[in-house]
């Protein structure tokens, strides 16, 4: 058996193009267009390529993009009074502040800064309140996205034991609650898991988001699983971009896998550009 690739570039982009659809929609009948603005403090290169990627989407879609570039030096009170700024802004729908940002400031007090209806990266306390709920609200992008990927697939999720390998804030937990959300019985595996291995075995649904290369093997997955990498690792002997799973033994036996690069990766940004949409017509 091999698996069948679930391609999230094909799939992200049919996500902004039913976006770019709407937007020009509303360029067309005279209305304003959804606009993003993107905060980033600091010159690290991996945050200004997230940056960029992001100013090209809203290009392509075509929101209207802010920029702020503020030094490293910039204090937590500067970037405070930008995001207050940018809350009372009626023409601002998405706020964005990528992470991480300098030592000297604190992230937790930046996220809930920002206006729980402006915050489209779905970190802000009341959003996570939200989604555990079950009430509407903005969902961190990458666990939305990984939905997209699925239900666009035709993979169904409905009484399907999943496994998640992860616990973190920004995709165990959140996808976890998703998972629920979509009538999954699910297990959140961690560092502390005993028999982490038999318990993923047990998944017909397997994501992962451990930040290791490659540390889940065949011996982890079960014959016919559905296995969604959310990994993004650098080989240490070819240098090559890795996921969290062993990619050539795991796709023998899965029946639907996530490649890295390619998979999970380019539904987070087009997640982005859907809560956005979102936050417009919350705010027309």
């Amino acid at each position: 058996m091999s698996a069948q690739l679930i391609d999230g570039k094909l799939i992200s982009a049919q996500i902004k193009d039913e976006l770019k659809a709407k937007t020009e929609e509303l360029f067309a009948s005279g209305k304003r267009v959804p606009t993003l603005a993107v905060i980033l403090v600091g010159s690290d290169p991996a945050s200004q390529v997230y940056v960029r990627n992001k100013k090209k989407a809203c290009e392509y879609i075509g929101y209207k993009s802010l920029s702020y570039e503020l030094e490293e030096k910039t204090t937590q009170e500067e970037l405070l009074e930008l995001i207050d700024k940018l809350n009372k802004d009626p023409e601002v729908d998405g706020i964005l502040v990528q992470m991480p940002v300098p030592k000297h400031i604190d992230e937790n007090a930046v996220i809930e800064a920002i206006s729980p209806d402006k915050d489209v990266d779905g970190f802000h306390p009341v959003n996570v309140g939200k989604l555990c709920t079950g009430e509407k609200g903005f969902v961190s992008c990458t666990p939305a996205g990984i939905i997209q990927l699925l239900k666009r697939s035709n993979i169904d999720i409905t009484g399907k034991e999943c496994v998640i390998v992860g616990r973190s804030n920004i995709v165990g937990k959140p996808m976890m609650m998703l998972m629920l959300r979509e009538n999954a019985t699910v297990t959140v595996t961690h560092s502390k898991t005993k028999d982490i291995a038999e318990v993923c075995k047990r998944a017909d649904i397997l994501i992962v988001a451990i930040g290791k290369a490659k540390f889940v093997t065949k011996d982890f997955v079960k014959d016919g699983a559905v296995v969604i990498d959310v990994g993004i690792n650098r080989n240490a002997e070819t240098g090559k971009l890795c996921g969290d799973v062993d990619f050539d033994e795991v796709s023998q036996i899965a029946s639907y896998i996530t490649p890295v690069p390619g998979g999970v990766g380019p539904m987070t940004i087009a997640m982005l550009m859907y809560n956005c949409f979102e936050a417009y017509e919350m705010h027309c």
